[in-house]
């Protein structure tokens, strides 16, 4: 290792240090300018950095599959719009704190589209959490038991989208609904939500239970809403 890799490595210059290296080996830094090889390491240690926020975007995020926009196969018949999804994919409804809500039968795709959205946005440097909506819950009360409840919904409202799969799955009681309210109020216009559901949308009232606390949410999430009704027969019977 030559004395500039070692100054590079030790600044933490990982990006940088490894370009430096495959210049000197193939012999290339007498050809650059210096203007020309300070671009190349910049671009390199950028690129570097936005590489290792990507991977640890994903490992944060959870993901219950490894998925991609790019895997999609759009049918109309499924209710599967690609223009919309070309939409989607630009990371807009993140910027404006805009909720996506999914309906379909087991198996129709829903947390396999979920998780590729999830994946673009930590592609574009979004922090991502992705839970089942039931085992969240639980998560909550048991911050609420142990006194850490306000530390772990501030990192759920700071997280800039937010995937609650598995949806209505069994009704909500008692602290499950105030949670849920919470959760949905501290993201309202502030930052995005998928919700996937076996439901339809126009069902979760009922899921919710308390009329008053199921009007908020709803009027929280409906309204603004992008909507992605999946049909069909189960992809999984497929395989």
């Amino acid at each position: 290792m030559t004395q500039i890799e070692s100054q590079m490595n030790s600044l933490r210059l990982q990006g940088m240090a490894q370009s430096w290296k495959i210049l000197s080996e193939t012999r290339r830094t007498h050809e650059l300018s210096l203007r020309e090889g300070l671009e190349l390491l910049l671009q390199a240690e950028e690129q570097d950095r936005a590489q290792k926020r990507f991977e640890r975007l994903i490992k944060n995020a959870h993901f219950r599959y490894q998925a991609s926009l790019q895997e999609l196969v759009f049918n109309a018949a499924r209710g599967l719009d690609k223009s919309l999804i070309n939409e989607l994919t630009m990371g807009k409804y993140i910027e404006n704190g805009e909720s996506i809500l999914m309906s379909g039968a087991s198996g129709c795709g829903k947390s396999f589209l979920a998780s590729a959205l999830g994946h673009q946005a930590c592609s574009q440097g979004k922090s991502v959490g992705y839970y089942n909506t039931q085992k969240l819950l639980t998560k909550t009360k048991l911050t609420r038991l142990d006194g850490t409840h306000i530390k772990f919904f501030e990192k759920l409202a700071k997280t800039d989208l937010l995937i609650l799969d598995d949806f209505g799955l069994t009704h909500l009681e008692g602290t499950q609904q105030i949670d849920l309210m919470e959760i949905i109020e501290d993201r309202h216009a502030k930052a995005a939500t998928i919700i996937a559901s076996q439901l339809p949308v126009n069902k979760w009232y009922e899921i919710i239970g308390e009329a008053t606390i199921a009007d908020a949410i709803l009027d929280r999430l409906v309204h603004t809403s992008y909507r992605i009704e999946l049909k069909g027969e189960s992809l999984r019977k497929k395989l």
